[in-house]
């Protein structure tokens, strides 16, 4: 078979001239990012019960999502963190297959959704996150400035999240600095014990406003019709003409007894840009997905919002883009391999002769084009075989999950991060 093909010289270059272009147009559509997308076999379950302390975190919210995860299979560690308001655990798989894998974190969500209605009634939705060095760290930095930090800032921050979030390639995006909002109810003790209310009974009156309540079904024309009190507006103006009913039976509005704030949630971490206040959005790619193509419509997008930031009241600044290394890293390999081919061809001319040198010159192509043309077909990168070049990237994943750092990301902690030295202010 192989001598037939060889023999026919037409059908040979044919195939020659095809796997170089197929090649070709393979290595153009594989995923351009500076390392291989890796599997730590790590989870991070994180669940909020607001308000809560950390001791009833543990007791109410942590030990039934442990006792639920012991019925998954080949878990080497878990570890927990309960903290005020929040409960983590980390959970570390065994060295097994990405078929595996997937099969255990879809078990572990199925337990863990089994154990949701023995939470506190106040609990979110527990949120699994698979760990893998795509979405460990940002492949872009952008924050949202303004000139003072109030509630438009916030809102604006909330739906620049909302629409990077839906675009293609984009697995999450971290804000820093995002406060949710809430209402203050602060009552008067004197004003409560001149009417005799108790402080127990104006929460209760509240808490009611916002509930929703179902009120069963009922049969029009034929139909059944689901029965379900929604609850009222959040508008402070609104609140504070909820009724309280006094000792005597008469009614009272609850603006006479206490003062409704609309504020934010207390801030656990502050951004600053040029010493305006700012939100830093983090933007997680997905696994494999191209970090060039991605960034660039990230970019696309900033440039649409910023033409809008007079009428929106803020203004979108990149802090920083991984694109940067990742073009280093592919002009580097490009030019290696350009001058590799070049120096074998000298090496083969000079002791072979010019024939075999051609016949190397033109077979080290067609090998890389056929692997580039294979690795397409399966859906891989170059990277994971280090066809496309190393850096120190992966060791800097994996010293972050260990606890290192990393000295040129920009340092945001508790507390305030100045990042106005990122993009090139002096």
């Amino acid at each position: 078979m192989l001598m037939r093909l060889f023999n026919n010289h037409v059908l040979a270059n044919l195939t020659f001239v095809l796997v170089l272009v197929i090649g070709a147009i393979s290595y153009n559509l594989l995923p351009r990012q500076q390392d291989p997308t890796i599997n730590f076999n790590w989870v991070v379950v994180t669940t909020v019960l607001p308000g809560a302390s950390s001791e009833d975190i543990e007791k109410r919210v942590t030990d039934p999502l442990e006792d639920a995860i012991h019925n998954v299979s080949d878990i080497k560690f878990a570890s927990s963190n309960s903290r005020e308001a929040v409960s983590s655990l980390l959970i570390r798989f065994e060295d097994i297959d990405e078929r595996s894998f997937d099969k255990r974190v879809n078990d572990l969500r199925r337990e863990i959704q089994n154990v949701e209605d023995e939470l506190p009634e106040n609990t979110t939705d527990p949120v699994i996150l698979e760990i893998t060095s795509a979405n460990a760290f940002p492949s872009v930095t952008v924050a949202v400035t303004a000139q003072d930090d109030d509630e438009n800032l916030r809102i604006q921050a909330r739906n620049i999240e909302e629409d990077l979030e839906r675009l293609a390639g984009i697995d999450r995006v971290d804000p820093v600095g995002l406060d949710d909002p809430e209402l203050q109810v602060n009552f008067d003790p004197e004003a409560l014990q001149a009417l005799s209310l108790s402080p127990t009974a104006l929460a209760d009156t509240v808490a009611v406003w916002f509930r929703d309540i179902s009120a069963g079904s009922i049969d029009v024309g034929g139909h059944s019709w689901l029965i379900r009190l929604v609850g009222r507006s959040a508008n402070p103006d609104q609140i504070k003409q909820i009724p309280l009913i006094g000792q005597q039976g008469e009614e009272i509005t609850l603006e006479r007894v206490a003062e409704v704030l609309q504020t934010r949630e207390k801030a656990t971490q502050d951004a600053v840009i040029d010493g305006q206040p700012a939100i830093v959005l983090a933007v997680m790619k997905k696994a494999n997905a191209n970090t060039l193509e991605l960034v660039e419509r990230v970019k696309t997008y900033m440039d649409q919002r910023n033409e809008l930031s007079q009428a929106t009241g803020v203004k979108l600044v990149l802090v920083d883009d991984q694109t940067v290394p990742t073009r280093e890293a592919i002009d580097l390999m490009q030019n290696n391999a350009l001058i590799g081919l070049l120096l074998v061809l000298l090496v083969a001319w000079l002791f072979l002769g010019a024939h075999i040198a051609f016949l190397t010159a033109i077979g080290i192509p067609f090998i890389l084009a056929g692997t580039f043309w294979v690795l397409w077909g399966i859906g891989d990168t170059p990277q994971r075989y280090g066809i496309a070049g190393g850096s120190d990237r992966s060791r800097y994943v994996g010293g972050r999950c260990g606890g290192g750092s990393r000295s040129d990301l920009p340092s945001i902690a508790d507390g305030t991060a100045d990042l106005s030295g990122n993009h090139g202010i002096p």
